[in-house]
């Protein structure tokens, strides 16, 4: 496997920042966005090291996974903030501690740089607390902004940030790339699973099993031949943005097939694609609904639904067809309910 290897697709982004330190406007926060898996975090390591003037400072983004991390860690004018252990949002308490640690001098006599990732998941009094330094940083400050879901962060937030958004790269760029860092693996299916983001790939090449059970539940679900309740007990133990997002990605295809009759994109098979048969069942308005309800649940933060309760009612809904979908997640108020829907 290859040793941090450069992240070729990161390269627009790279270039926009190196000419504008070049031209002495560098941007003191930046929010950086795009699907998970794409590199946003690599991009703040190799922005932090850019600003910083950590060795090696290389032309390109290059892929350290959790290494990295840790070789920045013990730098003292970095902060890295994320959740702490056990807890699922980002507390007033850690943007209060930062802040004020970003107002003191720096150790080393320069810049000073400061990541919070995932910045969606933010209270609302954490991201007010924030808001100043956003405006005003002391010195020569970088606050880098990392969110793989725009829908949670604050309009206040987004005002204060220049945003760079981070392009899912075409599908022969991520496969060269992949196949450059494990030769003979099978990175088409664990790029389609990841939905084409090249990192978010390497995890679920690890996952093929598990995603290859996952499809037998959802036919037999879909064939009332196993209990959706059975199905959403054994799926609770999984990540819940990995297991949604998976839903997400079948009824997408399903969508795709029955506007366009095709078997799959260009004519090619779908792994653990659904069969005709369940899909000809279902109206295919109600795939859009229930395309929309999954995409509602995975947009809310972490620990603010019931994994289980929630896998339940997507896959009860499932089993029926789809004949009412969302409008359990509306009575059990999973969901909000959405303007001019009355809860009858």
């Amino acid at each position: 496997m290859l040793k941090n290897p450069d992240l070729p697709w990161l390269a627009p982004v790279a270039e926009a920042w190196l000419g504008a330190a070049a031209r002495g406007r560098p941007p003191h926060a930046v929010l950086l966005t795009g699907i998970r898996g794409i590199g946003k975090r690599s991009m703040a390591q190799w922005m932090a090291r850019q600003r910083l003037g950590i060795e090696p400072r290389t032309a390109l983004p290059q892929f350290y996974g959790p290494a990295g991390e840790r070789s920045l860690s013990d730098h003292p004018d970095l902060r890295w903030v994320r959740p702490l252990e056990d807890k699922q949002t980002i507390h007033i308490d850690q943007i209060r501690e930062l802040v004020a640690e970003l107002s003191l001098t720096s150790y080393e006599g320069g810049a000073k740089v400061a990541v919070i990732e995932p910045a969606n998941v933010m209270t609302d009094s954490a991201a007010n607390s924030l808001l100043k330094t956003l405006e005003e940083p002391p010195g020569d400050t970088l606050l880098l902004l990392i969110a793989d879901r725009m829908g949670t962060l604050p309009a206040t937030i987004l005002s204060r940030c220049q945003r760079l958004t981070i392009a899912t790269p075409p599908e022969p760029v991520s496969l060269d790339w992949l196949n450059r860092l494990k030769p003979a693996a099978d990175w088409a299916a664990a790029l389609e699973m990841a939905g084409n983001a090249p990192l978010a790939a390497i995890d679920a090449h690890e996952r093929l099993d598990v995603t290859d059970a996952m499809a037998r539940d959802f036919t037999q679900v879909a064939e009332r031949r196993v209990s959706p309740i059975d199905v959403a007990a054994r799926w609770s133990r999984y990540e819940p943005y990995f297991v949604l997002g998976w839903i997400g990605r079948q009824i997408q295809e399903c969508i795709f097939r029955a506007v366009s009759g095709s078997r799959g994109r260009a004519g090619e098979s779908f792994r653990g694609q659904v069969p005709e048969s369940v899909l000809n069942r279902i109206d295919r308005r109600n795939l859009f609904c229930y395309l929309d309800v999954i995409n509602r649940v995975r947009c809310q933060s972490a620990g603010s639904f019931n994994v289980q309760l929630t896998l339940e009612s997507l896959l009860i809904d499932w089993a029926q067809g789809l004949e009412n979908s969302g409008d359990r997640f509306i009575r059990g108020g999973l969901l909000p309910i959405p303007d001019g829907k009355v809860n009858t």
